[in-house]
């Protein structure tokens, strides 16, 4: 493959933070269904202004303030990552991380040395163990954590941060704890325990702590192409300081957008007055039907194949048809968390219940979320297309947990497993589809995530590399209710990616046909090969309405 860089960074360039410049790119591969062939590309005020050829750029190079000579590079739309912890993913990023722990007394070894390393802090904070990965297929017990973490309290959230071990230190800070739902006297807490405890645990995080989290999660984001965020907060999550901070900061600082949702449930037009005042810009993201599949709390139809019981069901149908009510009368969106099928129909029947009284087109127009959406039925997805729900999925989930040897398969059974995630199933019903992340559970990586969509590890859910990258940056900004942003044309906010990669083909799931194709004549912009095994594209640097928020 022909190695395609972009130039090292100068001084002159470092002024590319001047939004109200006028900037012409040129030299290399512009992403944009204006023009499949495009090879230049001029931002005027944080706005793209022309996309064309290199013989038309020639017109323009000397009415610009700028000529960025992209040697070869490529130029994309940021990404979008539509489902986004921010701070717990900086906590992890800058902290105690179990995700790469390949066994009980690895991630116990990391505890000690993270509890050594920190010897003043009120709290320890540690995520993503993940026991169906270890030899011991268990996870730590409550004495081994006591003496890992030297009988200090000690935080530790399981990969899907829908259950948490932790220590008797901690537990002593939550009063009644052990008489909440979800407590169990040596396993993982689940459920009203698991958040008590959460809350506590995240309540020893100091301001100054939560501020570097934050930054340290919005410049790795930038510096993966990355231009907008939707963070998920909610009471259950999160604190209103940590969500009204992280917004403050995201306005202030050079970096990804930051679209906030908050997560409580609502019965009337008066209680969304907090969430305006929150500065959310809806009642939505991971507002709990269920919990994850994981720790045995999303809420199934049937029961787990490796537990005598069906999960957890947090709101019925008649809440959900509360809430979507109350949103969209006031022209706000709602949104839920939901995993399991029994979760979903939950889902779809309160917001058609309110369709019934408001009227479908109304409900519609309101493009209302759910997160996950993981087990959906042939029914259920025509009932996401007729309602126009927006299903914001993580396609890394199937990386993560899919196929006949993972976590769904353990969890559900080989057959049950194989229908999750159907994204292919999604598209063709006409389903809108946003991608992300939901960092910390999976790592933020945009391409990986892409990738992950296209060869799904169930070959009938894959979906071309093409719709998967559309998802993955239109299909973000759409779930907000804007259509003319996340793509490379005349009028869009310039928030835009350049890459080092290889040749550029266009790839798709249908085996009935060529694969892959370099072909000019098809009309059809290419993008990287993400093949398996092939190197990912390297970010050179993020642009977000026109001010560079990263440059390698």
């Amino acid at each position: 493959m022909t190695d395609r860089t972009a130039p090292a960074a100068s001084s002159a360039q470092a002024a590319d933070d001047d939004s109200r410049r006028t900037v012409l790119l040129r030299g290399g591969e512009v992403h944009s269904p204006a023009d499949p062939f495009a090879t230049a590309m001029i931002v005027e005020r944080g706005t793209i202004a022309w996309v064309g050829s290199e013989g038309a750029a020639d017109g323009f190079a000397d009415g610009v303030d700028e000529v960025v000579d992209l040697d070869g590079a490529l130029v994309t739309p940021a990404f979008t990552d539509a489902h986004v912890h921010t701070t717990s993913t900086g906590l992890t990023l800058t902290g105690l991380d179990l995700t790469g722990a390949e066994s009980l007394p690895e991630a116990l070894e990391l505890i000690r040395a993270h509890a050594a390393a920190r010897p003043t802090e009120p709290v320890l904070l540690g995520h993503g163990w993940d026991a169906t990965r270890w030899p011991e297929q268990r996870p730590p017990t409550r004495a081994e954590l006591d003496r890992a973490a030297g009988g200090r309290p000690l935080y530790l959230s399981r990969v899907d941060v829908h259950s948490a071990v932790v220590t008797t230190a901690l537990l002593d800070l939550v009063p009644g704890v052990a008489q909440r739902s979800g407590f169990h006297p040596d396993g993982p807490l689940t459920t009203a325990a698991h958040h008590a405890v959460r809350a506590v645990a995240f309540a020893g995080v100091s301001p100054a702590q939560r501020a570097e989290a934050q930054r340290t999660a919005l410049a790795h984001a930038a510096s993966l192409g990355i231009g907008s965020i939707h963070e998920c907060g909610g009471p259950d999550i999160s604190s209103e300081d940590d969500f009204t901070g992280l917004l403050e900061l995201a306005a202030r600082i050079p970096g990804p957008r930051v679209v906030g949702y908050w997560a409580e449930a609502v019965t009337g037009t008066e209680d969304l007055k907090k969430v305006r005042e929150l500065g959310a810009v809806g009642a939505a993201g991971d507002l709990f039907v269920d919990g994850a599949l994981g720790s045995h709390t999303a809420c199934l139809l049937e029961p787990y194949a490796d537990a005598a019981h069906t999960g957890a069901a947090y709101l019925d149908a008649a809440a959900v048809a509360a809430h979507v009510t109350a949103c969209t009368r006031a022209g706000m969106q709602a949104g839920f968390h939901a995993i399991g099928d029994a979760a979903v129909s939950t889902v779809v029947e309160g917001v058609r219940a309110a369709a019934e009284e408001l009227g479908l087109e109304r409900v519609r127009a309101a493009r209302h979320r759910v997160e996950h959406a993981e087990m959906l039925s042939p029914e259920l997805v025509a009932a996401f297309a007729e309602l126009a729900l927006t299903a914001s999925v993580q396609p890394a989930f199937d990386a993560a947990w899919g196929g006949t040897e993972g976590m769904y398969a353990t969890r559900l059974g080989a057959d049950r497993a194989r229908t999750l995630n159907p994204f292919a199933a999604m598209l063709r019903a006409g389903v809108p589809l946003a991608l992300g992340s939901d960092s910390p559970v999976t790592p933020l990586d945009p391409w990986g995530t892409v990738r992950a969509a296209a060869f799904h590890r169930t070959p009938e859910h894959r979906i071309s590399v093409r719709a998967a990258f559309t998802a993955h940056t239109r299909g973000g900004w759409r779930a907000i209710g804007r259509d003319d942003a996340g793509v490379l044309v005349p009028g869009a906010p310039a928030d835009y990616a350049v890459w080092r990669t290889g040749e550029l083909v266009v790839q798709v799931p249908d085996t009935r046909v060529a694969n892959w194709s370099t072909d000019p004549r098809s009309g059809t912009p290419g993008l990287p090969d993400l093949t398996p095994g092939t190197e990912l594209p390297v970010c050179l640097r993020t642009v977000v309405g026109g001010r560079t928020v990263y440059e390698a």
